[in-house]
């Protein structure tokens, strides 16, 4: 009876990760492709019909990145507590009326609002609370659910940008909004509620004197601040450099049509990129894994801003793409790699919050930057230089040395 229980039970207990991560994977494009991309298709259009500046609506998106960061923190706290079912199915629950609330805007403050609305939901359904739910449920495995929950959620703005732009081929972007949110709620709610419903395990046992540490101290180490310096200032520049390649091309003389593929190729990069983690996380020490990281997304910017024709422009900007790929793997493990999963929720969301804020504003800090340097080629040998300098800071993140 034993043995037959206890191989039911593993079977039941695998069926039910894989089930943990097939929702995850379906809710984190819905929610991306929704509460984000589908934003850039429809901003146009937004400016359009109400006359409201664009700089101002890309403003509102912004802001909602700035909230979801703030809002982060006490949810990965309550990650560590309670597990992701609750927090996920309430952001969920919490974005529909907030959706509707920008499909329904009648002057620019109330769209930013609305978007602060949005933001808070983001901070409960995006990456940070998706990776500590896996985190936790997947233990050893983790590295390998992340994979794949990152390549699957890699695909929200190939399903979600063509399918908003051909509803408000027939629709208007409220109309848009509205059966988007309709989607999300379809999706999402029910999914975190009945996908997440397995019990959420007991904090890991720590394996060393590191994951012992109380994680308020862990946040006050040196080693946690440089940690997040480094990967703030790398997401900032690599963040800049999705957002303002477009504009450097054109400043090359190449066309929308091929700088377009040439930004698609670069999100096809980023699914190589992470299809080869697990591979270097064997052969590679956290550290050297970071630096190395982050000094390949700085040689890719360079290349940019240095290269001038259309074919090596372009794999210049694939190379980029995997670098990418593996940055976002980078922080999804930079906790557990230093720390262990006992506080992971609570420290990913103190890491993630510089993280989101320095994304938020790269986009008009690289373009500002553009203006004052003269061009984009000099800024993007700018943003590799600083995230050279970032690598090198990585280099100072052993907690041997700092957790005693």
């Amino acid at each position: 009876m034993s043995s037959g229980t206890l191989a039911q039970s593993d079977v039941v207990s695998r069926a039910g990760l894989r089930r943990v991560l097939v929702t995850l994977c379906v809710t984190e494009i819905t929610s991306w492709g929704v509460l984000y991309y589908a934003f850039p298709v429809l901003a146009g259009d937004i400016s359009a019909t109400t006359g409201w500046p664009t700089t101002a609506i890309t403003a509102a998106l912004s802001a909602s990145q700035l909230i979801a960061a703030l809002v982060g923190i006490p949810v990965g706290r309550w990650l560590d507590r309670r597990g992701p079912r609750g927090v996920m199915t309430a952001g969920s629950t919490l974005a529909v009326p907030a959706l509707v609330a920008v499909a329904t805007a009648q002057n620019l403050a109330w769209f930013l609002s609305a978007w602060l609305l949005v933001g808070v939901a983001m901070g409960a359904v995006l990456y940070p609370p998706a990776f500590a739910a896996l985190t936790r449920w997947h233990g050893p495995d983790r590295v390998r659910a992340l994979t794949i929950l990152t390549l699957a959620a890699g695909l929200a703005s190939t399903v979600f940008a063509p399918l908003t732009a051909a509803l408000a081929a027939g629709l208007d972007w409220r109309a848009t909004y509205l059966v988007l949110a309709g989607v999300l709620a379809a999706v999402t709610i029910p999914g975190h509620w009945f996908g997440l419903a397995l019990p959420w395990p007991e904090r890991p046992v720590a394996e060393s004197r590191y994951e012992e540490a109380d994680p308020r101290q862990v946040a006050r180490s040196p080693v946690f601040v440089v940690l997040t310096v480094a990967l703030s200032v790398a997401a900032f520049a690599t963040f800049a450099v999705v957002i303002n390649l477009v504009p450097l091309l054109a400043e090359r003389g190449i066309g929308t049509a091929t700088a377009s593929v040439a930004l698609g190729l670069g999100g096809a990069g980023q699914v190589l990129g992470r299809l080869g983690y697990s591979t270097l996380t064997r052969r590679t020490t956290v550290r050297a894994r970071t630096a190395l990281i982050l000094l390949a997304m700085a040689l890719t910017t360079a290349l940019l801003g240095v290269l001038t024709s259309v074919a090596a422009l372009i794999v210049a900007e694939i190379l980029a793409g995997m670098a990418r790929g593996v940055f976002t793997l980078l922080q999804a493990t930079a906790v557990t790699d230093r720390w262990g999963a006992r506080y992971y929720g609570q420290l990913t969301g103190l890491l993630s919050a510089p993280l989101t804020i320095t994304m938020a504003l790269a986009p008009f800090a690289g373009a500002a930057l553009a203006s004052l340097l003269g061009g984009y080629a000099t800024t993007f040998l700018v943003l590799g230089a600083v995230t050279t300098a970032a690598a090198l800071l990585s280099l100072a993140t052993n907690p041997e040395r700092n957790i005693s």
